[in-house]
């Protein structure tokens, strides 16, 4: 777990989603949970990959998004897949909702993380990268390796 000046704690990252999207904002939204789901998250069973983020009657969901049962846990664990809703001011979402109207842009988790003893969620607005995108920036971060190393 990694951790940053202002205190956050890092618990899980969305690497593919900088690889696979354009991020063109990033926005923190709290995120609904249960006991025994911060106890996961706590030990680091999380995976963001795959997930992404819905508007549905002026709230918003991530989808996909999976927190692994407590081991410890009994019948209140919850189902790992479960659409866990994420708390946002409305005003924000009902631009996020203007946004993703619009053709190419989604919203995707980039990360989840504690900002002191409460859990939250970093959104990023993105947009879908082509397949020539991708390979543009595959090949500009192997030059810059290059360069690091020396070689040319």
């Amino acid at each position: 777990m990694a951790s940053d000046k202002k205190g956050k704690r890092i618990v899980a990252q969305n690497r593919k989603a900088w690889h696979d999207y354009f991020v063109e904002e990033t926005y923190e939204a709290g995120i609904e949970l249960f006991g025994t789901e911060v106890k996961s998250i706590r030990g680091g069973k999380v995976n963001l990959r795959d997930s992404y983020c819905v508007i549905r009657n002026g709230e918003i969901f991530a989808v996909g998004l999976h927190i692994s049962p407590y081991e410890k846990g009994n019948i209140f664990n919850r189902d790992p897949l479960r659409d866990k809703k994420l708390l946002m001011h409305k005003k924000e979402i009902l631009k996020l909702q203007q946004y993703t109207a619009r053709q190419g842009y989604t919203l995707v988790p980039l990360s989840l993380y504690f900002s002191g003893p409460r859990v939250k969620v970093e959104l990023g607005l993105c947009k879908g990268k082509k397949l020539y995108d991708k390979r543009e920036a595959e090949a500009e971060r192997e030059m810059q390796r290059n360069l690091e190393r020396g070689e040319f």
